[in-house]
């Protein structure tokens, strides 16, 4: 009892001794901020901040945010420069009244210098910024990495370039270029946010805010948030990511409002309006009898639309055929820019040929009268608007409305096409928007002239609104230019006007309906003449009747690793093929597909074999001819101290040199796995040795060499995904185009039950939709086909073989 009661005294006192420790260390860390340092203060107070700084940083909204921001702020500075330029040109203009000849010259040498300055700045400081951009992000959104295309030196020269273009009063836009700038800005945003926050080093994450800069860029441009979202939803993807809608949306909103207070607080602006308001009645905006024409409208606008796009496809395809055009125009990239705007400078030269064209007028002053509520003609005879400077410009005493607004359409539909193929940053969404309202007026001109008393209905007499007839037909042409249904909410939000939303959207399905079925969109065809990788669309109204399979049109010659492969194996197949991904299958018999492996995999098993054998020759020869070879291989210095002093050593050593570079890379050098496997030593430098005579250790190392490459392969430390994208070979040509748009696949495995057959690429695929569907609308019948529309591919032969397998599996 005494020892027990010891026992418990210890233990009492040792609890009370790990209590105390408990309590003292419980002190330390529950003393009060009070009681710190202020140094010590200061520190934990700038942890907090930089933890709330980092989780403030990283949110969503925060990022979308400042990009809306940052864009709404470029647009309006933009806006600034390009009002300040035209001012300018209108000053000089005028100034130079004293003769026609000085007023021809000031006219034609402003626009000619700043579109020679815009094309010498891309092509100094960065050739992408050329162009639209709108292509290019497609491609980009598809998976593919463009060089150069989305750095700040690009934003740099896209802006400044841009701004020069649009004061040289050339008929391009900046929307297709803003699309651009605004996917660089998001880019270049989460580049600057990965300092604060790690998920911005997310290549995924990066890609989806790129959806979200081209959002930005169209509601920055129109102020119209929904319009802009809905237009990047459809010209930049096929399948868009739900999340990335609210994030583009919140984007596009807070650009757009800044972009339209800015001009308030400017002063410039009263209030928020939008910004092409017009004044069309509300009670009745149109009748339904107007509804005809209106989808007439819509008609004629897609063949117009189509046929802007063969157009500029033709111009393209002259300049870029024409070799000795080409190269001439291509190293002076100042003349073909200076000729075009010598040569639309002339033709809008207001005393001139300008008159019949109100060539004085701006874009956006030519939207403004063509919105206009008030009806032009009577009769066929101008309306007195001498007070509104922008009406009379379409007044001549001799020729009617009529003739002006054909003129203008049709001067301005090959100029547009024309413009848009320079070397420099330009868009086709405006000058096809300006193009569109003409013709609109032209027609709305045209029934006000045939019902000038209005329509009567129910008593009530309405008359015709022109202006309304130009806003469908800005939204009507410009969706047959782009194959996009956006249009038209653009131009509702871009003119405020809710009343004519059912003829716009009758005139934009109509066009789309009609231009789709006989030329691919702008971007599209720019995206062909380029030559960018990027999958074609299949022609919709086709697919039913396309009876092509993925075994017509898949590669069949497939480089592939077994698990029964050796060295020289894979020595041979990496020499042959410059894959990123081979297929792994399981026997040469079964072709089973197991799954793929990288081709730097395949590189680091060989690196490795080399590192395991180097040197595994060396315990079995002479002490001497040891050396030797350690000096070829390892260039030890401590071996090579035992040499023969009275030889020299360079041949060997520079041979070495040689081999240590070539096991470095070695297919890039194209040595042979025996080099890299072996680290074979100079033998001829070593022939002047007495060691090195017998022809016994010769023959010792070409027999251990030969193994070495016959050797199976070792796949336990190789990553081989076990699941590589299969299609199976009754895959439908629709089916395997869906597959690779929505998932963005670069290649897919074939296989037929379970055994590799073959291998699609975005290669095959885009020659099979080139070839089987071409721009005739004819569709070849491949031989295959027919073989299998008679029944010839049986259902019995795949059974006997599938039970074949499992049993050969399962013995």
């Amino acid at each position: 009892m005494g020892v027990e009661g010891k026992d418990e005294s210890k233990l009492e006192q040792g609890l009370h001794t790990k209590d105390a420790g408990h309590l003292r260390r419980d002190r330390r860390h529950q003393t009060s901020f009070s009681d710190l340092r202020p140094c010590h203060r200061c520190g934990v107070r700038v942890s907090h901040f930089q933890r709330l700084l980092v989780t403030l940083v990283g949110a969503d909204w925060v990022f979308v945010v400042i990009l809306g921001f940052i864009m709404a702020v470029i647009s309006f500075v933009m806006d600034i420069f390009v009002t300040l330029f035209t001012d300018a040109h209108r000053w000089i203009y005028n100034v130079s009244d004293s003769h026609v000849f000085l007023q021809y010259f000031a006219w034609v040498a402003y626009s000619m210098i700043l579109m020679c300055f815009a094309a010498g700045f891309v092509s100094i400081v960065s050739p992408q910024a050329a162009g639209s951009g709108i292509p290019e992000m497609k491609t980009t959104l598809r998976g593919v990495v463009l060089s150069e295309y989305l750095t700040f030196r690009t934003l740099v020269s896209k802006v400044i370039s841009l701004i020069f273009v649009l004061g040289s009063e050339l008929p391009v836009g900046k929307e297709g270029p803003f699309v651009h700038i605004g996917s660089m800005c998001a880019i270049l945003l989460c580049k600057f946010m990965s300092l604060f926050s790690g998920i911005y080093k997310n290549e995924a994450r990066n890609k989806e805010m790129l959806t979200v800069g081209c959002a930005v860029g169209i509601g920055c441009c129109f102020a119209s948030p929904i319009g802009g979202v809905l237009f990047s939803m459809e010209i930049t993807s096929r399948f868009f990511v739900a999340p990335n809608y609210w994030r583009g949306f919140l984007s596009a909103v807070f650009g757009s409002l800044i972009f339209r207070l800015l001009p308030v607080w400017h002063g410039e602006e009263e209030t928020l309006t939008a910004l092409y308001a017009t004044k069309y009645r509300l009670d009745h905006p149109f009748d339904l009898q107007e509804l005809p024409a209106f989808a007439a409208m819509g008609i004629v606008c897609g063949f117009g639309g189509a046929f802007f796009v063969f157009l500029y496809g033709k111009i393209s395809l002259f300049v870029k055929k024409q070799k000795a055009m080409n190269s001439f125009l291509m190293k002076n990239v100042f003349l073909y820019s200076a000729l075009v705007s010598v040569l639309i400078s002339t033709l809008t030269f207001p005393p001139g040929f300008g008159q019949f064209m109100a060539g004085k007028l701006t874009q956006r002053e030519s939207l403004i009268s063509f919105f206009d509520n008030r009806t032009w003609s009577n009769n066929c005879i101008m309306a007195d608007f001498d007070h509104d400077d922008h009406l009379a410009a379409w007044k001549h005493p001799q020729a009617n409305v009529f003739i002006i607004l054909t003129i203008f359409v049709l001067m301005k539909f090959w100029m547009s096409a024309l413009s848009i193929t320079l070397p420099i940053p330009c868009g086709s969404f405006v000058p096809i928007f300006v193009i569109g309202a003409g013709f609109g007026r032209l027609v709305g001109e045209g029934m006000a002239t045939l019902f000038p008393e209005g329509i009567n209905t129910d008593g009530h007499i309405y008359h015709i609104v022109p202006g309304a007839y130009a806003v469908v037909g800005a939204a009507a042409l410009t969706a047959g230019v782009t194959h996009t249904l956006s249009t038209g909410v653009i131009m509702m939000e871009l003119t405020g006007q809710i009343g004519h939303t059912l003829p716009i959207l009758i005139s934009v399905i109509l066009a789309n309906m009609v231009s789709q079925s006989l030329q691919p969109s702008i971007y599209d065809t720019v995206i062909r003449i380029k030559k960018l990788p990027y999958l074609p669309l299949l022609r919709w109204g086709r697919r039913e009747k396309c009876n092509i399979h993925v075994e017509d049109f898949m590669e069949r010659d497939v480089r592939y690793v077994s698990l029964n492969s050796t060295y020289r194996d894979i020595n041979r197949i990496l020499r042959s093929v410059n894959l990123k991904m081979l297929p792994v299958v399981k026997s040469e018999e079964s072709m089973l597909l197991l799954g793929s492996v990288e081709r730097a995999q395949l590189l680091a098993l060989l690196k490795q074999r080399v590192q395991d054998q180097r040197g595994g020759l060396a315990p079995s020869l002479p002490c001497s001819y040891r050396v030797h070879f350690q000096t070829s291989t390892e260039e030890s210095p401590s071996t090579s101290a035992h040499a023969d002093s009275s030889k020299p050593l360079k041949p060997v050593l520079k041979k070495s040199a040689v081999d240590e570079e070539e096991i470095t890379n070695p297919y890039d050098s194209g040595m042979s796995l025996k080099k890299l496997c072996c680290s074979r030593p100079d033998i001829d430098a070593l022939q002047d040795y007495p060691e090195a005579e017998d022809d016994a250790i010769l023959q010792e190392i070409e027999e251990w060499e030969e193994p070495q490459l016959d050797e199976q392969v070792n796949f336990n430390n190789c990553k081989i995904d076990p699941a590589p994208f299969q299609l199976v070979e009754g895959t439908s040509l629709h089916k395997t185009h869906t597959m690779f748009s929505v998932l963005n696949l670069d290649y897919a495995y074939v296989t037929s039950i379970g055994r590799l057959i073959g291998v699609v690429s975005l290669k095959e695929l885009r020659k099979a939709i080139e070839s089987y569907l071409p721009a005739d609308g004819v569709r070849l019948r491949p031989i295959l086909a027919s073989f299998r529309d008679r029944g010839f591919r049986g259902a019995p032969i795949e059974t006997a073989e599938l039970h074949k397998l499992l049993d050969h599996q399962a013995s």
